[in-house]
């Protein structure tokens, strides 16, 4: 197999069952793209034998490779150690449960392809279609809404798991990136638009996993989180 041209990362946390479903659907729309690509399985210390799963998908295909911690990192520490093992001039990631439709995949890479230095789904474009509950509709509308107004972001939706990235310029932006786990992908968006890259958001079909929910606490801590950022880029300059 020769150097992948495309790296697709999936993060997965104790997610075997939807292992099963996303690694066979993955591979079939990753081959209509590039046929040089690896499917790259970012396992952040599962106990329910997700590593064992990706590592019989090892033996069989060449193009899936699993990257596997003992320790659990963190959503976003697990996403930057892949990047930089990836072997792709372009990488991406999307989340396991496959809540963004798939079939938007090509159109995803296809916007790295035309020179964005970023491409991002997003659930809250008037064009996009999405089915979720209403608790967890008004709290990402709150979240983004706060984003944009606190860390003056032009971007609509920061936190949908369906991004791609250059990655010549997507490694040096995340030596400055501190969070570790479910802020990192907005931090990503709102460090990059400092950095002016070219970023691409495009309204995409997505569908609400099963068991996700909304809790005070995740709230909270997305709050703190934004402030913590603004403290980050106003007063310490980072």
């Amino acid at each position: 197999m020769q150097s992948p041209v495309l790296s697709a990362v999936i993060p997965v946390y104790n997610d075997r069952e939807s292992l099963e479903a996303a690694i066979p659907s993955s591979l079939e729309i990753l081959e209509t793209i590039d046929p040089e690509f690896e499917l790259i399985i970012a396992e952040d210390g599962s106990t329910d034998g997700s590593a064992n799963l990706v590592k019989g998908w090892e033996t069989r295909d060449p193009r899936v490779r699993l990257l596997h911690s003992d320790v659990r990192l963190g959503r976003g520490r697990a996403l930057t150690r892949a990047f930089h093992s990836a072997k792709g001039g372009i990488v991406c990631y999307f989340d396991v449960d496959m809540a963004t439709d798939i079939s938007h995949l090509p159109e995803l890479i296809g916007a790295i392809r035309d020179g964005f230095d970023i491409a991002t789904g997003s659930r809250l474009l008037p064009e996009s279609r999405i089915v979720r509950s209403g608790n967890r509709e008004i709290a990402s509308r709150g979240y983004n809404f706060l984003v944009r107004t606190f860390l003056h972001s032009a971007i609509y939706d920061h936190q949908c798991g369906f991004k791609a990235f250059q990655k010549d310029r997507i490694l040096p932006l995340l030596s400055s990136v501190r969070d570790t786990h479910w802020f990192w992908d907005t931090e990503v968006l709102v460090r990059g638009q400092r950095a002016n890259y070219r970023i691409r958001e495009f309204p995409v079909r997505w569908r609400e996993g099963r068991g996700t929910t909304v809790r005070k606490n995740d709230v909270l801590t997305m709050g703190r989180s934004i402030l913590r950022l603004w403290w980050q880029l106003h007063v310490e300059k980072g």
